[in-house]
């Protein structure tokens, strides 16, 4: 061997194995995770001290779980926007609120069959989802002047049409796709549950939740690997206007009525749901 092949030779190099976290850092991962169940259980333990045989029975828990419905959608429907990075989609309230009003005003106000006026309703929420998507994908607007200026002028819209009144729905079969108990619970719980299944199904084993994920994580490297962003995000805002629609039928359907002035009252407790809620998935 030769000098020059004994320099071109490079010394070993020992391979140190990974450090294990310490403990210190497992407890910080490990709250930083679970901190909402362990705040939700904490809650449950002081609400049962402070209202013993009250709080801590099955009908609090069946009232608790049955007045859900319309947050689940609505963060469902949130949640599609956020997750290929569009943080700030303030419309979604507003969204859900004018489908909710469009339905009873046909049925009640023009005398509609109800079913097709609940078309109408989700057709009409679709209608708000393609304009924010074509206005922020398309055009390039800023999603929260887009998103806002949609909130507040469906609210507008809402409260005309309802003629800032409660329009109620006349008594028929109508509330039963709502409120229809199974095991003392209405089906509206299990349509949140299996939308959320559904949607962590699509998320995380197939390639469009792989794709929403990419898109989200950066839409430059997305687009270099052959991902259609646009088309992606254009999609988010079809489908998050889509499960608000739904969502209203369902509510009305449950509580025979709908008042345009509470939409509003929605905007943070969606917020707060999607964030907390996807903070123990992802911290």
């Amino acid at each position: 061997m030769t000098a020059r092949q004994e320099d071109s030779i490079a010394p070993e190099v020992p391979v140190t194995p990974p450090s294990r976290p310490g403990l210190g850092d497992q407890a910080r991962h490990f709250g930083s995770r679970y901190a909402v169940l362990g705040v939700w259980a904490l809650l449950i333990v002081i609400y049962t001290i402070a209202k013993p045989g009250v709080f801590l029975t099955r009908s609090s828990f069946e009232s608790i779980f049955n007045g859900q419905y319309a947050l689940v959608f609505m963060a469902m429907a949130l949640l599609c926007t956020i997750i290929v990075g569009e943080f700030v989609d303030l419309s979604v309230p507003s969204v859900f609120g004018f489908a909710a009003t469009i339905l009873p005003v046909l049925a009640v106000n023009h005398h509609w069959g109800i079913w097709p006026a609940a078309i109408v309703a989700i057709l009409g929420a679709l209608a708000c989802g393609v304009v924010n998507g074509l206005l922020v994908v398309v055009a390039g607007v800023n999603t929260i002047v887009v998103t806002l200026g949609m909130g507040t002028l469906l609210t507008g819209v809402a409260l005309w049409m309802s003629n800032l009144n409660t329009v109620v729905l006349p008594v028929g079969n109508f509330s039963k796709i709502a409120i229809f108990p199974i095991g003392g619970l209405y089906i509206s719980f299990f349509y949140g549950v299996l939308l959320a299944l559904a949607f962590a199904y699509v998320l995380g084993f197939t390639p469009l939740g792989r794709h929403m994920r990419f898109v989200g994580a950066s839409r430059e490297v997305s687009r270099l690997s052959g991902v259609r962003v646009n088309r992606i995000r254009f999609g988010s805002f079809v489908a998050a206007s889509a499960l608000s629609g739904i969502g209203a039928v369902v509510t009305v359907a449950a509580l025979g009525s709908y008042n345009a002035t509470t939409s509003d009252s929605y905007l943070l407790p969606v917020f707060a749901s999607v964030f907390l809620g996807t903070a123990v998935i992802q911290p």
